[in-house]
């Protein structure tokens, strides 16, 4: 999971950076920053969804998905975590849980960490997630200088998630067709436009909760791969 690593380390460095000039920048600045990674989520967000070419399926999955992760609790699980991880290393920033969450679901939520982590399971050189790992550096400048050190903390869950893609590609071989990875995004797409709305606090939406849709969408796909709405 060499690929995995090297975003991992960009991250980490960029997170540093960025909390370099958390310390350094007026607040007024920290909160244009803000302003910005919340736009930027939301074009992000908006162009990933429209590339769907499955409405319904999306419709379904994030409702079912939604279902799954209320019954759950995966919000509050996720935020108990990071509770936990905030108390036990005596991290003061309020914003920690909020940071690693939305770094988390801004890095692991795109066909380029699903295509990234694919190519490098079966085999093949990592190049796709080298270029995530430079978008991710960089990105993680900006997040770290707004949203405090749980920027590099969304690491740990990042690697969980990357890694574990890639090592069930390098077991199951050249699983995913194009349609699902596409229908992968397009829901990760609504997930973050919802982010986005968490950052620009326009309302809170409880995004953790919606993250079994990306696996539901795969589950419609395959029941019911001849509608097409």
């Amino acid at each position: 999971m060499l690929g995995t690593f090297v975003n991992i380390i960009a991250i980490i460095i960029g997170g540093l950076f960025g909390l370099i000039l958390n310390k350094r920048l007026p607040q007024r600045f920290i909160n244009i920053f803000f302003q910005v990674i919340g736009l930027f989520t939301l074009f992000l967000g908006i162009s990933m969804a429209l590339k769907t070419t499955h409405v319904l399926h999306m419709i379904m999955a994030l409702i079912i998905g939604a279902l799954i992760g209320e019954a759950l609790r995966l919000q509050k699980g996720a935020e108990q975590i990071s509770g936990f991880l905030k108390s036990k290393l005596n991290i003061g920033n309020e914003k920690f849980t909020e940071g690693l969450l939305t770094a988390f679901l801004l890095y692991c939520i795109g066909s380029l960490t699903i295509l990234g982590a694919i190519e490098e399971g079966v085999g093949e050189p990592p190049r796709l997630l080298y270029i995530k790992s430079l978008m991710d550096g960089v990105s993680s400048i900006a997040l770290a200088s707004g949203l405090g050190v749980g920027v590099i903390f969304s690491v740990i869950p990042l690697f969980i998630f990357q890694g574990g893609i890639t090592l069930f590609a390098s077991w199951f071989g050249d699983f995913f067709p194009e349609i699902m990875i596409t229908e992968i995004s397009a829901v990760g797409g609504i997930l973050l436009i919802g982010m986005s709305i968490n950052i620009l606090n326009i309302k809170k939406i409880n995004v953790l909760n919606m993250l079994p849709s990306l696996g539901i969408i795969l589950v419609l796909l395959w029941l019911f791969p001849e509608i097409i709405i």
